[in-house]
């Protein structure tokens, strides 16, 4: 085996945790050792075109990040880090699958925004009066773990969308990510007006969904990522223009994202995925409207 290869380097990176484990007074080390390995592990997979490949590798890192994370005191970062990779899988996979995968994300994301940021631990349980005052305390040094929280819950209520015991958590998470919002507009380069416009048109207007707010944020993430992020726009397509049966604007955004160069750091696996999503829906197109 090529000892340069990823696989060997993973490898060698596994021994020498156990390795390193072993030594009570190098806790630390292993803390950043384990850190980096996720955020490498997660910068590889978002960097990928081979769609299939990532689709066939992701279980097996899943597993490794899990062992990491398992004990009473596990990193926050690291907590953050499984809940994004195992979130971005549940895209990848059946909708069965989906519903466990997002339902994990989002217990890793409570458990490490809990570990990083007192005011965001148990979100979910306590009252809406007391969330909404701790979400008001909320302020820029606690913007990572309240967006990571706020986007993981987001994928298990969409993952669960005909759960109504899900889709009872919109009022929180919408309040949360409105408070990022308020905090810093173009945070991470629109991706919190994505969610927001998700969030907003997870219902029809007849059942309490407000799909002209979502075009709204769906606009404003277009704007911040400069279209470099596909997947907007065929989110936009999908849960935006068939919701109001606008036929001309679902395929417009659909041959823009088809024709696009996806090729863009930590953004060219999304985008390959956008495009296959852009073709099934654009073929699907005059069967919907």
């Amino acid at each position: 085996m090529n000892p340069t290869s990823p696989w060997s380097q993973l490898r060698i990176l596994a021994v020498l945790l156990v390795t390193v484990g072993c030594l009570t007074s190098c806790s630390s080390l292993v803390n950043n050792a384990t850190n980096q390995l996720a955020n490498n592990l997660s910068t590889a997979i978002l960097d990928s075109s081979d769609v299939d490949t990532v689709r066939e590798a992701i279980p097996a890192y899943l597993v490794l990040i899990d062992s990491l994370v398992l004990g009473d005191q596990p990193s926050p970062d690291l907590l953050l880090a499984a809940a994004d990779l195992n979130g971005a899988f549940a895209s990848l996979v059946d909708a069965d699958r989906s519903s466990g995968l997002s339902r994990k994300a989002f217990n890793y994301a409570n458990r490490g925004a809990c570990l990083k940021v007192a005011k965001l631990c148990d979100l979910p349980d306590i009252s809406f009066s007391d969330f909404s005052d701790r979400v008001a305390l909320i302020d820029l040094d606690d913007l990572d773990p309240a967006f990571a929280l706020a986007a993981a819950w987001t994928g298990w209520i969409q993952a669960n969308s005909s759960d109504w015991a899900a889709v009872g958590q919109l009022a929180r998470v919408k309040a949360l990510m409105s408070r990022v919002l308020a905090l810093k507009d173009d945070y991470d380069a629109g991706r919190a007006h994505l969610y927001m416009g998700g969030l907003e048109t997870v219902l029809p207007a007849s059942m309490g969904g407000n799909p002209e707010k979502g075009r709204l944020h769906f606009e404003k993430a277009l704007e911040y990522s400069e279209g470099r992020f596909l997947m907007a726009q065929v989110i936009y397509a999908e849960q935006y223009a068939k919701l109001v049966f606008d036929q001309a604007l679902h395929d417009e955004l659909l041959r823009s994202v088809i024709a696009a160069n996806p090729v863009a750091p930590n953004l060219t696996l999304i985008n390959t995925l956008a495009q296959e999503r852009a073709v099934e829906l654009l073929a699907e197109s005059n069967d919907y409207f």
